[in-house]
Parts: structure tokens; sequence; C-alpha cells
């Protein structure tokens, strides 16, 4: 499967149609970011089911902003809308593989249950810091 390119303008519509998305936030001269690619790419292919997407944090700084995107390559896996793993650095190949496979085995009603109610308690609190994205 080919990767995607991520913008400002289908981000959400790709987060919102899709189960699983793994995103890879790099830079063309980011040499980090170029030995991850091919590994990235590899993976897209061999993930049947999960849409795979970069985004090129100089062309889209305010996407790597909303996502406090501080080092390149970041990778970020996203779930029912739902960010289940984000860290900074390139990963070999049989590590990714294993935090996807940890990724798609994680229940995801609980977490949706946790997330709702760490919600409830920010508001309860005043504040809603430390609630993920909707």
């Amino acid at each position: 499967m080919t990767t995607l390119t991520l913008t400002q303008d289908n981000f959400d519509q790709t987060v919102a149609d899709n189960d699983m998305v793994v995103v890879d936030f790099w830079a063309p001269w980011c040499g980090p970011c170029r030995s991850f690619a091919p590994v990235f790419e590899a993976a897209s292919e061999r993930h049947e089911g999960i849409v795979f997407a970069k985004v090129n944090t100089d062309e889209q700084p305010e996407l790597a902003g909303m996502f406090a995107i501080r080092s390149i390559p970041t990778l970020m896996i996203m779930r029912e809308k739902v960010i289940l793993y984000h860290e900074a650095g390139s990963l070999p190949g049989k590590a990714l593989d294993e935090i996807l496979g940890r990724a798609r085995e994680i229940d995801m009603a609980k977490v949706h249950e946790e997330v709702a109610m760490e919600r409830e308690a920010n508001v309860r609190n005043g504040s809603d810091e430390g609630a993920p994205p909707s």
C-alpha cells in the first residue's frame, strides 16, 4: 500500500474514515527521516487494513504544532481517533511491526471508556488539560 501525504486539508477526514492510521512526521532535510522512510513504506506493504501516512513538517507546520512535534522523525499511531502511540525517533522494521501488533490488540472499548472518564473528571475540575483531542 502506498503511503498518503497528510495535510491540514485531509488530516481529519483521513483519521475519521479509517480505523487505524500510522503517521510519520518528517522533513526532507532530516537524515534519520530519510533512513526511516523505507522501513515505514515496507511496513505499509505488510500491514493490510492500516493507513500509513506522512506529514512533511516543513510544509505542514500547523499540523506538526497541533501534535507538539518537537523532534523528527516522530511516529504516531491512532486508532478510532485516539492516539495510542506517539514517540520521536526511527524504529527498525521488527520494532514497528511489534508496536503495530500491540496497537491492534488493544481493547478500544476500554480505551474510549477511560478517555470519557478522564474528560468528565477534567470538566468537573474546570480544566480540559490532559484530555486527548477529539
